[in-house]
């Protein structure tokens, strides 16, 4: 009886351990940006005295999720400078000249994700930002993560607001007075895959 029982106990180690090594060799889940649900908007203050709201229309991006050990997952945004939207014609062509964007010279805005942790409700993602040709190291706080299915389609949603300043970025100079040097940048975003 004690040799049927330890047989019994030894296979079902070998069968948690197998389960186990499958579970930990998942591969990461990949995400598509979805432009139509997801957004990249900026503020900045004017004169000191208000703020000035924009948006960029044309944005990419995809994202990596490990859930088993999140410090394998990756963030990647890629935003064509030349999209860029405040409602106001005459300031969008003015934002698109080497005083604010150059986006003939520096045609995208680039983020690149080089570590991130894992932290309640979200991630803690750090990486390396490219504006008008200056790339700096910037972490910020991604919340969300939750993963719904819609339609057959796999959703994950995430949202975050940073701050930035121009300056650091190699903006005009003279230019930073009406406009104020800080921008703040809100992100939100929802990715999909099948």
């Amino acid at each position: 009886m004690r040799r049927i029982f330890t047989t019994c106990l030894l296979s079902l180690m070998v069968t948690v351990s197998f389960c186990g090594a499958g579970h930990l060799a998942v591969a990461a889940d990949d995400y598509a940006y979805d432009l139509v649900h997801s957004s990249v908007s900026f503020k900045a203050r004017h004169l000191d005295i208000s703020w000035i709201h924009g948006r960029f229309n044309e944005v990419d991006g995809k994202f990596s999720l490990d859930r088993q050990d999140p410090t394998k997952s990756t963030f990647q945004l890629t935003i064509k400078a030349e999209s860029v939207d405040t409602a106001n014609p005459a300031r969008d062509e003015h934002l698109r000249q080497p005083d604010y964007f150059d986006t003939k010279q520096f045609p995208t805005i680039e983020f690149k994700s080089t570590a991130v942790k894992a932290i309640k409700d979200g991630y803690e993602v750090t990486g390396e930002f490219t504006m008008h040709g200056k790339t700096k190291e910037i972490t910020f706080t991604l919340m969300g993560g939750r993963e719904i299915e819609s339609r057959d389609v796999k959703r994950v949603g995430f949202s975050t607001e940073l701050k930035l300043k121009r300056s650091d970025f190699g903006f005009d100079k003279n230019a930073i007075g009406p406009i104020g040097d800080e921008a703040i940048i809100i992100i939100d975003c929802e990715g999909t895959r099948k």
